[in-house]
């Protein structure tokens, strides 16, 4: 299992903002933005894996990360100090990865790499537009409930 590391620099404001909420408001915050900005890698993912029986397109998921259900390498890469991770990944099939890979039988057909490779970009944006608009929407609500409370 390869495990890329991306970090974006540049979003101090929105890091600031997010800082200012509730650290669970902030991981729920963060949690929702990386689920929905991951998703268009998944279904790119899907469109690219093989249709032989359809079991790889239909194991590829975006989901936070669980040390539990890490493979020994993916254990050794989760960072404990973050607050939100989220991973996309095809399953527990281990089709997935010989045909991410290959064997010494059969040559590499990936399908996960260049979905990301193509997606890239366009889910680092997406992320910086959905947490802005998360981090708006959970002030607006805070605001809402401290209103509500100051009213009774």
């Amino acid at each position: 299992m390869i495990v890329t590391i991306v970090k974006v620099e540049g979003l101090s404001e929105l890091a600031e903002a997010l800082e200012e909420l509730p650290k669970a408001t902030g991981a729920n915050v963060l949690r929702r933005t990386l689920l929905e900005a991951g998703e268009p890698v998944a279904d790119q993912a899907q469109s690219l894996a093989p249709r032989k029986t359809g079991a790889l397109q239909v194991s590829v998921s975006v989901q936070p990360a669980s040390p539990s259900k890490m493979t020994r390498t993916g254990k050794a890469a989760y960072d404990k100090q973050n607050k939100v991770e989220v991973v996309i990944e095809a399953g527990p099939n281990p089709q997935s990865i010989t045909q991410e890979f290959g064997t010494v039988h059969h040559a590499a057909h990936p399908f996960m790499r260049p979905a990301w490779s193509a997606q890239k970009m366009a889910t680092l944006e997406r992320i910086r537009e959905k947490l802005a608009e998360e981090i708006e929407k959970a002030r607006a609500r805070l605001a809402r409930k401290a209103a509500r409370l100051a009213g009774k």
